[in-house]
């Protein structure tokens, strides 16, 4: 579930906001005030985040600040009574994502953040799957299983990055063929069971669960019991 954190120093806008994210399928948490929000923004993994401009003790964009300089690249919606232009390029300028005025209708906050969250999960560059205690670590090119390395060619590792991303699913001979190979698929050819065969070795090795299964007939699956 996509967790938000509601950071709002108006309770009965906060539970407004909270209340609005849960019916829309969010989980939300609150806090009332900025040191609060900062902690709880930097203690826990949340998918987005609603900010008030304006609070006592920590405001708006002090806080984004402390987020963005932390690290944090959790998308921010900002949300203020404040409405004139300045006010709103100086929330995005301090790390903010998006502006929504006040008053504003409960259906155009869930609208925003789920476009910040497609907008930030497009963003999100993938480097490394796992599949039980099997890792590929695609910027480096290295595999893993049970934390140890296990020397791959070039073509047994994009095999295994084609079964590691359709996990769990049938894989037809054709399918791994013309995906891994783009070559037209011969029926008659065995070059599939050889290289499964060898990726198997040295994936499922002595004392491992067997991860790679083959399904009688039909073709392959990596399966993650």
């Amino acid at each position: 579930m996509t967790r938000v954190l509601v950071i709002e120093d108006d309770r009965q806008t906060a539970e407004e906001i909270a209340a609005c994210l849960t019916a829309s399928g969010f989980e939300a948490s609150k806090c009332f005030d900025g040191p609060a929000g900062l902690a709880a923004a930097k203690s826990q993994a949340f998918d987005a985040i609603t900010l008030d401009r304006m609070m006592p003790g920590l405001d708006g964009l002090e806080l984004v600040k402390a987020l963005r300089e932390a690290g944090s690249q959790a998308p921010v919606l900002m949300v203020s009574a404040l409405s004139d232009v300045d006010d709103r390029v100086d929330g995005l300028r301090a790390g903010g994502d998006d502006y929504l005025v006040k008053p504003f209708a409960p259906k155009e906050l869930v609208a925003r953040l789920e476009v910040l969250l497609r907008r930030h999960r497009r963003s999100e560059v993938e480097t490394r799957l796992q599949v039980a205690d099997l890792e590929l670590d695609l910027v480096r090119r290295e595999a893993y299983r049970a934390g140890k390395t296990i020397e791959l060619l070039p073509m047994e590792f994009q095999l295994l990055e084609f079964m590691m991303r359709n996990a769990g699913q049938l894989l037809t001979r054709r399918m791994i063929f013309e995906s891994v190979w783009e070559y037209y698929f011969d029926p008659g050819t065995n070059l599939i069971n050889v290289h499964v065969g060898k990726l198997r070795r040295k994936i499922d090795g002595p004392g491992l669960l067997p991860l790679i299964r083959t399904e009688r007939g039909q073709g392959y699956m990596l399966h993650a019991p």
